[in-house]
C-alpha cells in the first residue's frame, strides 16, 4: 500500500462537500479535509485571475488514483481542476493501516 495526499480546490463550500462526500461513499478515499476558504491567485487563459476558493485533503492509496481522479474528473465544475497526488513516506502506523482498511474494496457494499 502506498499512501497518497492529494490536493484539490472547488469553487464553494457545497461543490467541496458533495465532492468529499462521493469520495468517501465510493471508498476511493479514507478521509477527505474540507478545509476554510483561501485566496487563490494565478494565470489561465492569458490573464491573472483571482479567486476564494475551498481546499480539500484528500487521504487515499496511489492504487485508488485512479478512482479519486474519475470522481473528480465527473463532479468538479472547473474546466482543468487542480489535481496533485503527492506521496505520504512517513506516518503513524496505525493510520496508515485505517487509511488502507478504508480504502479497500467490500464484496457487501
Amino acid at each position: 500500500m502506498k499512501p497518497l495526499l492529494i490536493l484539490t480546490n472547488l469553487p464553494d463550500v457545497a461543490s467541496a462537500e458533495k465532492l468529499a462526500h462521493a469520495l468517501i461513499e465510493r471508498r476511493a478515499a479514507a478521509c477527505v479535509n474540507v478545509l476554510a476558504a483561501c485566496r487563490s491567485i494565478y494565470r489561465w487563459q492569458g490573464a491573472v485571475e483571482a479567486a476564494d476558493e475551498i481546499p480539500l485533503l484528500i487521504k487515499t492509496t496511489a492504487e485508488n488514483y485512479t478512482l479519486v481522479e474519475e470522481i473528480v474528473r465527473a463532479q468538479h465544475p472547473y474546466d482543468v481542476p487542480e489535481l496533485i497526488a503527492l506521496p505520504i513516506t512517513h506516518g503513524l502506523p496505525a493510520y496508515l493501516g485505517w487509511l488502507a482498511t478504508e480504502t479497500e474494496k467490500h464484496d457487501q457494499e
